[in-house]
């Protein structure tokens, strides 16, 4: 549960929170996850999520010509899948919602293509959504979150910290320089041989491993806002070249110690430049426990809010895509008829 707080003249603070604008099927296609959910106002009726992890695990990553024939075979089910769960019928909705970038091209495309046939057909507005500002939203789907609020995205694509003042006013203040976090967990845990995805796999291993010996980089440490994993994940292969002697629990135990100081380190930071009432956290990467825990406690060292949603919104969902498009449909957007993946959308443009 996420607290409220007061500003210090008594007044309610500004809230990110789920607006309600009817009834909407979000859709989400980006990477490996076929997803579909409906939103009516501020309650989740449904959530369906097919995981593709079976089909790239032997790859140790996603293929992305297979995550785009998964998501074709899958999005029809899904969808139904999504309003059996709700009660609904197509009828009975306000608004279709659709992740159409940045993600995989042929994955958007079944996506942006189921979405806007509904859409057309049923004669439904349509809202394009950046995965990206859905994964922001993802945090208010439990309890508003006070604003400012600093927003760590840690995901296999993407890393990187936004100030948000208010809803739809989003402010970039620090980014990966390379490789985002996730992406780093996924290729050490292959190094390792550990499974697919890396994520999880090194969380498992290393969740009642003693704390290691041995101790990795932290990236551009002492350097402003910005995330660097490339280093780590090099002196890790260096590491596991050089002493084969050590064990990969002891290695990838490690390895998750140093990624996740990386991210608190830049949090902490951010804290003591600017003032915040919250710190939200999402991405696939906030699902980790120990990254969960060490974020609650810096912020608390703060004395600001954590808000970080529940682990089945920080994977990709609809849910998340759906209270996107509330808030734009709230704003006065129209939606539009017709849309195109755009693989590389930026929900800001860097300075």
């Amino acid at each position: 549960m996420v607290e409220s707080s007061s500003t210090q003249d008594g007044r309610a603070p500004q809230q990110l929170r789920i607006v309600d604008a009817g009834v909407i099927l979000g859709i989400e296609t980006s990477c490996d996850e076929t997803a579909v959910a409906v939103l009516s106002g501020d309650k989740v009726l449904s959530s369906i999520i097919e995981s593709q992890i079976e089909i790239h695990a032997s790859f140790g990553g996603v293929v992305p010509e297979l995550a785009a024939r998964a998501h074709d075979h899958a999005i029809l089910t899904a969808i139904r899948a999504a309003l059996d769960e709700a009660g609904l019928s197509l009828d009975q909705l306000d608004a279709v919602a659709v992740t159409n970038g940045p993600g995989l091209p042929g994955a958007l495309m079944v996506g942006v293509g189921s979405a806007q046939g509904l859409a057309l057909g049923r004669h439904l507005p349509l809202y394009p959504v950046d995965h990206m500002e859905g994964h922001l939203f993802a945090a208010a789907l439990e309890a508003p979150v006070d604003l400012p609020a600093l927003v760590l995205l840690v995901s296999g694509g993407h890393t990187e910290m936004i100030r948000v003042d208010a809803p739809g006013s989003y402010r970039l203040i620090g980014r990966t320089k390379d490789d985002a976090a996730g992406e780093a967990f996924d290729k050490v845990a292959r190094l390792l041989d550990l499974g697919y995805p890396g994520g999880p796999a090194i969380e498992r291993v290393a969740r009642d491993a003693p704390l290691p010996t041995i101790s990795f980089p932290r990236g551009l440490r002492g350097e402003g806002l910005d995330f660097s994993f490339s280093g780590l994940k090099t002196a890790v292969m260096s590491f596991v070249r050089t002493h084969p002697e050590v064990g990969s629990v002891e290695i990838a135990t490690a390895f998750q110690i140093a990624a996740i100081d990386s991210l608190v380190i830049k949090v902490d930071r951010a804290l003591s430049l600017e003032r915040y009432a919250s710190v939200v956290l999402g991405g696939g990467v906030a699902a980790n426990e120990l990254l969960r825990t060490r974020i609650r406690q810096v912020a608390a060292d703060h004395g600001v809010v954590g808000a970080i949603p529940a682990k089945r919104y920080c994977t990709d969902n609809g849910a998340m895509i759906a209270a996107a498009a509330a808030f734009h449909r709230a704003s006065g957007d129209p939606g539009v008829i017709a849309i195109d993946a755009d693989p590389g959308r930026t929900l800001i443009d860097p300075a």
